[in-house]
């Protein structure tokens, strides 16, 4: 059986290698399997779901599943399946079928997350700010819907 591997596209593999911490750059994350979650995860947020239509063959190639089950990521593969497929079968740990459709599923938002990221990011010196401003920007944008616009003039 082939071990099961998540795809980075072709046209956002500089990205994901850009967020990478590194000498050279100032990327949030440490490893290409965290880039893949944080961007999955922002996808369905908005979602946004890309097929992977080319993946790289090199730098970051695909990506073994083994390391996003090491590093805690299984629950969030799976959780987007169900989301997306409203089916408990999508779980099984038998049915060769239902891993690639969830590998398939989490690629794909993580694509459209990236291409969400890119567009945020353009421009940007340093990653690591712009993304802290975007979540900043996310939290204090919810706490502000509930509550009414301030109003200075009632201070004159």
């Amino acid at each position: 059986m082939a071990i099961s591997r998540v795809r980075v596209a072709r046209d956002k593999a500089e990205l994901v290698q850009g967020l990478l911490e590194g000498k050279d750059t100032t990327g949030p994350f440490q490893t290409y399997a965290d880039v893949m979650v944080f961007a999955a995860v922002l996808g369905a947020k908005w979602k946004k779901r890309l097929p992977v239509e080319k993946s790289s063959n090199t730098e970051p190639g695909p990506i073994a599943l083994d390391i996003f089950i090491s590093r805690g990521y299984e629950p969030i593969i799976k959780i987007l399946a169900i989301a997306e497929t409203h089916d408990l079968k999508i779980l099984s740990p038998y049915n060769r079928e239902a891993e690639e459709t969830r590998i398939q599923i989490f690629e794909e938002y993580a694509n459209g997350g990236l291409l969400i990221l890119q567009e945020e990011l353009r421009g940007a010196v340093d990653y690591t700010e712009r993304i802290l401003l975007m979540l900043s920007d996310e939290r204090f944008h919810k706490e502000t819907d509930s509550v009414e616009e301030f109003d200075l003039s009632r201070f004159l």
